[in-house]
């Protein structure tokens, strides 16, 4: 549960923290969108991995989230990493060519393989650190604001918008308080003496049980008294609200989209050279769409 970075807010003041939750989010999903361009040679593709891992990583240190733990979030990622990279390297597919990197037995493992593997592992590396720049740098409560005024349209149709961002406010804030809950819960049969790195397997999920259930009776009670707390204040979900703080949009609001969007652009406009498309070849991919062209 250590491993977990998710939600948890770092208090620093960073040029990254002034950003607008509303610009983080949409740069985000560029930048995201930007890691899935694959080009036409492995060789490529992994170059632009590259360059875009060193721009996120220095666009992490200066927002002043840990590198520890990052590698504590990959070190809870190691399962899916491996298992990802043995369906890529030993699971056959017709369009890797003909290049064998070593064998296993008789087994041949192909380079194209190895590569593509590398690649799914960078691409879960990038999107890792974009999700923990935008939590560490984004209240809880500025991050709800932000996908509430995405949704404000949604209203039109009479989309319950301000209950989801509700929800989603709860959720965020109790992640960090069921972690630290967690150690808590934990804690107390070590201090009686229980060890729970010295037995097998099968005994580690036996004592995993024991602290599941106190979890879920504590998390139940917590929600339980939050309920109660705002009905007795009074709560609307349905009355016309007003907030303490308002986003607004700054020239740092700009810096941060117009690199975004710089790079999504020039990174779209290298794909399209690479592949030899056209612009609605490109939207027709993104979106499987069929526009007739």
């Amino acid at each position: 549960m250590d491993n977990l970075t998710f939600g948890r807010y770092s208090p620093y003041n960073t040029f990254t923290h002034k950003v607008d939750a509303r610009s983080k989010i949409f740069a985000l999903i560029l930048l995201i969108a930007t890691i899935f361009f694959r080009f036409t040679t492995w060789s490529t593709s992994i170059l632009f991995s590259l360059i875009y891992l060193a721009l996120f990583l220095i666009l992490m240190v200066s927002s002043r989230v840990s590198i520890i733990d990052l590698f504590k979030s990959l070190k809870s990622l190691w399962i899916l990493i491996i298992f990802l990279m043995v369906i890529y390297v030993f699971i056959p597919n017709p369009s890797y060519s003909d290049r064998i990197a070593f064998y296993i037995g008789d087994f041949g493992v192909h380079w194209d393989a190895i590569y593509q593997s590398v690649y799914i592992v960078m691409r879960l590396l990038m999107m890792l650190i974009l999700t923990m720049i935008l939590t560490s740098t984004t209240k809880p409560m500025d991050l709800t604001y932000a996908f509430e005024w995405y949704m404000t349209p949604l209203k039109v149709i009479k989309f319950p918008v301000h209950e989801i961002a509700m929800t989603l406010s709860i959720t965020l804030r109790f992640i960090p308080t069921l972690l630290d809950e967690t150690k808590r819960i934990q804690k107390a049969p070590v201090s009686r003496g229980a060890d729970f790195d010295g037995f097998n397997i099968f005994k580690k999920i036996k004592h995993m049980v024991s602290l599941i259930i106190p979890l879920f009776a504590s998390a139940i009670d917590r929600s339980e008294d939050l309920s109660n707390a705002m009905e007795v204040k009074g709560y609307d979900p349905r009355a016309k609200r007003t907030r303490f703080r308002i986003l607004r949009f700054t020239w740092r609001d700009l810096l941060i989209l117009i690199f975004a969007i710089s790079l999504f652009g020039a990174i779209l406009a290298l794909f399209i050279i690479d592949k030899n498309y056209y612009i609605v070849d490109v939207f027709e991919i993104m979106f499987g769409l069929d526009l007739g062209f």
